[in-house]
């Protein structure tokens, strides 16, 4: 099985083909399923409130014609008074449809960051790998809240545009079908022209969105690594690298500017050139009595009904593009195929307790890590992998508790492909410590129960009680606070009270296979004599898996193998080890 990532698209969609305004409108409605009765509510007003701003300049245009040309007061006041309370009610319609929205965009937002954190769950380490940490949060929190501005603001006002462009059309040809058809000629050509620039429009949006993204994982790399910084005095290098990222952001966002302001003055144009139409037109039927004065006037105002929310629309283009653009960035972590399915178990083997199958591996685009790699472990055992850095040890250790599949051969665990587990029941039988362990904020107590759910329903004192059951309690010694230390942000606490957490973590779930990757490395030798006889305590029946460059700490392994060059290769004793170390080279 060949599970080599490939390679994420870069902006998907929106930086090639067409793109119609109906096609992007579908693109996104799917986000809207849960919004059905609010969203036809907002209908209703808004046609409603397009009905009445409709019907504003006809009655205005028989106002003039029958009561303002006969000086007909009590007429004049009436008409008056009735487009009063439709302006009123006009008014109480859009409020409304403003919240209706706001509110629906809120919700929409709450679960499209929930299902995009969803899935980032449920993503192999690989996808991290090819992707920046800073990039994956700008989708959730820029690009979201770009789709949220579209639904809660930009979406009523293009709908209620769109509604009352088709009106105004209707009363125009109603009215009189020549002069509308020649109020309309530069709509068309609007049309044509939105349809040709829109690609490129969008385009220009995607481009500024991911140089957002790349600023925002500058920013956090640099706030990673800030000690580093200047634990070597290099703060010039990373403010040389913001700065390129911050330049290519800045030109980025000034070509979608320049993209996004083109259609507001042609849009403008195109509507004066339709007043003056009308207006030579009209003044001519008007002369010839097949329009009346106040049907002109009604015309004008339909006109400029028709191309304000076209002019409106031009607008709301730049946020409906950004929107869709945003949605291609989004939808492309929610599309993300699982790259590590759980297989149907098969029948269990009789064998080694874990078995290297012909395994290969290599990550995406560089050479083969592992070649060819066929070993047995046993159950109860304790195995140690040595290299020089680089060679392959952790790469190893990481298929074996499945962070990774390989790209040839298949690993069985208790006799079964280690692909038919399911995610609980691996990290159940399977532990794992790594070189860098990862805390959350809270208390030592609640990291190192971290998600196990045999003490799902415990309480504290329970808690406590299978701690000192494992002999763990006397490093709790190590903590200022013991179990109620607040561990909170990078240096809250030390790197080697990292890795005890990390080490209570892993062995209070008593898992089958225990790999400890330098879990070691960083804590002095009185605590990892304590460490050690935790490890003791854990049932015969677990294996372990040690990964360490100091050789004191693998002297009592049962079975050593040399890691180097792709190779796998079984050194024997600890002294045969140490020469493997000294000469990077196999031997015999």
């Amino acid at each position: 099985m060949n599970t080599k990532a490939t390679k994420p698209a870069e902006g998907g969609s929106a930086s090639g083909g067409k793109t119609s305004a109906i096609a992007g409108v579908r693109k996104l409605l799917p986000l809207l399923k849960e919004e059905r009765g609010p969203l036809a509510l907002t209908a209703l007003t808004i046609l409603l409130a397009s009905g009445i701003n409709l019907s504003v300049p006809y009655i205005f245009g028989y106002a003039v014609d029958h009561y303002v040309r006969t000086a007909n007061y009590p007429g004049i006041f009436t008409t008056t008074l009735a487009l009063l309370v439709a302006f009123v009610i006009a008014l109480g319609t859009s409020y409304w449809q403003m919240q209706l929205m706001g509110r629906v965009g809120q919700r929409m937002l709450f679960r499209l960051r929930n299902m995009i954190f969803s899935k980032l769950q449920s993503l192999p380490i690989a996808f991290f790998n090819r992707n920046k940490a800073g990039d994956l949060i700008s989708r959730i929190n820029n690009d979201t809240d770009k789709l949220n501005q579209f639904f809660s603001e930009t979406l009523v006002r293009f709908m209620m545009s769109i509604v009352m462009i088709v009106g105004s059309s209707i009363f125009l040809i109603t009215i009189n079908w020549r002069l509308g058809l020649a109020a309309l000629i530069p709509a068309v050509a609007l049309y044509i022209f939105t349809q040709a620039t829109s690609p490129w429009v969008k385009k220009r949006n995607a481009e500024s969105l991911r140089a957002t993204g790349g600023l925002s994982a500058e920013i956090q790399e640099s706030l990673e690594h800030f000690k580093v910084v200047v634990a070597f005095d290099r703060r010039d290098f990373f403010r040389d690298r913001f700065a390129i990222a911050n330049k290519i952001n800045f030109k980025a966002a000034v070509r979608a500017g320049i993209a996004s302001a083109l259609y507001p003055p042609i849009y403008d144009l195109c509507a004066n050139l339709a007043i003056l139409i009308v207006l030579g037109y009209g003044i001519y039927l008007v002369s010839m009595q097949s329009l009346t004065l106040g049907l002109l006037l009604s015309f004008l105002i339909y006109v400029e009904r028709f191309y304000g929310p076209l002019r409106q629309i031009a607008m709301l283009w730049n946020s409906f593009q950004l929107a869709l653009a945003a949605w291609d960035r989004v939808s492309e972590i929610i599309d993300e195929a699982m790259e590590m399915p759980v297989l149907k178990a098969d029948k269990a083997s009789e064998g080694a307790f874990v078995r290297f199958n012909a395994v290969s591996f290599s990550y995406p685009e560089r050479p083969d890590v592992l070649r060819n790699i066929n070993i047995d472990l046993e159950r109860g055992k304790t195995y140690a992998l040595v290299g020089p850095t680089g060679g392959g040890k952790t790469t190893t250790a990481s298929l074996m508790a499945r962070l990774y599949d390989p790209t040839v051969g298949t690993i069985l665990f208790d006799g079964r492909d280690l692909r038919s587990y399911s995610e609980v029941e691996r990290t159940q039988k399977i532990g794992f410590i790594l070189q860098e362990p990862f805390l959350f904020t809270g208390t030592v107590l609640e990291n190192i129960f971290y998600a196990n759910t045999n003490f799902a329903t415990s309480t504290n004192e329970e808690k406590v009680d299978a701690i000192n059951s494992m002999g763990l309690e006397r490093l709790l010694s190590r903590f200022e606070r013991g179990l109620d230390t607040p561990v909170s942000g990078a240096d809250s606490i030390s790197l080697g009270q990292k890795q005890l957490i990390a080490f209570m973590r892993a062995v209070l779930r008593k898992p089958e296979l225990l790999i400890l990757d330098e879990a070691t490395a960083n804590i002095d030798t009185v605590t990892e004599e304590l460490l050690q006889q935790a490890l003791d305590i854990l049932p015969t029946t677990t294996t372990k898996v040690i990964i360490a460059h100091r050789l004191n700490t693998i002297e009592k392994a049962d079975g050593i193998f040399f890691v180097n060059n792709g190779e796998l290769t079984a050194a024997g004793t600890l002294d045969k080890a140490v020469d493997m170390l000294m000469h990077g080279k196999r031997q015999s």
